[in-house]
């Protein structure tokens, strides 16, 4: 009966994940009215920070250089590169569209894990379900580049994120095998995320504008991307990885799209067409023929979003 009821509760904490990350595009691209995208990420991830050390107020004491490269570089492209990307595609581009095209990281996860980690081959599966997911996603780039004369920048830098969580997915896969507290790791990572930040900082029009946050609208918003969908999404997702395995968890990843689409089109009163509805099927179908593979082999790689 507690073997259940943990199951059910880790179900249940990979579907508030889901939740929440699917509606973060637009909860930023409502921040972008009034802050940049630099200055939208400098304020989550030190709200994040703060909530994650408030939590668990302790220091991970490394054993050597390699394990401290380790977090160093998972904080550069998980955090840094990936969030940096994924924010600034949002400038160019529709809230649904980064929200679809960062959804296939996990195919991109998935190369770099048979090169790089002792994981599961790649199947023909594997490859249809890549093309399939590809073909839908130059269907939305086609139809926000002609349909709605958009610059396709952004929907390039989506893209570019995704090769950027696919990295960091393999770090933090090392960073797992080193058994320090969750909590711990995930400060670790956003404290070097941060860091790497600054410079891109010291060259942007940054500044603290304090009569930004009177408007309740940005508070709350920067409140929810900083301590909910940073601070506690992250670290419930782990847990939820270590109650149900990655294969499980990892299918819940393929409902953001369908999140995304709904509250951008309910709140942003964002523009669906044929074209969007077509890529967005043609992107889950995808996903889901490359998890048919997933599901088969338990000790499929782990993707940790």
């Amino acid at each position: 009966m507690i073997k259940t009821r943990s199951i059910a509760a880790g179900h249940l904490a990979a579907v508030f994940s889901i939740l929440i990350w699917g509606t973060t595009f637009v909860s930023t691209k409502v921040l972008l009215e009034d802050f940049s995208a630099y200055e939208i990420l400098f304020f989550r991830f030190i709200l994040c920070y703060i909530a994650l050390f408030l939590t668990h107020p302790h220091f991970i004491k490394t054993k050597n250089l390699k394990e401290e490269i380790l977090f160093l570089a998972a904080g550069f492209s998980g955090v840094t590169m990936y969030f940096l990307l994924q924010t600034v595609a949002l400038t160019y581009t529709l809230s649904s569209n980064v929200g679809i095209i960062v959804s296939v990281a996990p195919f991109f996860t998935a190369v770099l894990a048979h090169f790089f980690l002792k994981g599961e081959p790649l199947r023909p599966q594997v490859f249809f379900g890549f093309i399939v997911a590809m073909a839908g996603i130059t269907l939305i780039i086609f139809n926000g580049s002609f349909i709605l004369k958009l610059n396709p920048k952004g929907d390039i830098l989506a893209v570019l994120a995704c090769l950027f969580w696919a990295v960091y997915s393999i770090l933090m896969r090392k960073v797992s095998e080193l058994d320090y507290n969750n909590t711990d790791c995930t400060r670790r990572v956003f404290f070097y995320g941060t860091l790497f930040l600054i410079p891109a900082l010291m060259f942007s029009d940054f500044h603290l504008g304090l009569v930004r946050f009177s408007k309740p609208a940005n508070v709350l918003n920067l409140l929810f991307l900083g301590l909910g969908a940073s601070a506690l999404c992250f670290v419930i997702w782990n847990w939820s990885i270590s109650v149900l395995g990655a294969a499980k968890t990892s299918i819940y990843i393929y409902l953001i799209p369908v999140i995304n689409i709904l509250v951008s089109y309910l709140i942003l009163h964002e523009k669906l067409t044929g074209t969007a509805l077509i890529g967005t099927l043609l992107t889950l179908a995808g996903l889901s023929l490359s998890e048919i593979n997933v599901r088969k082999k338990p000790n499929v790689e782990k993707v940790n979003i």
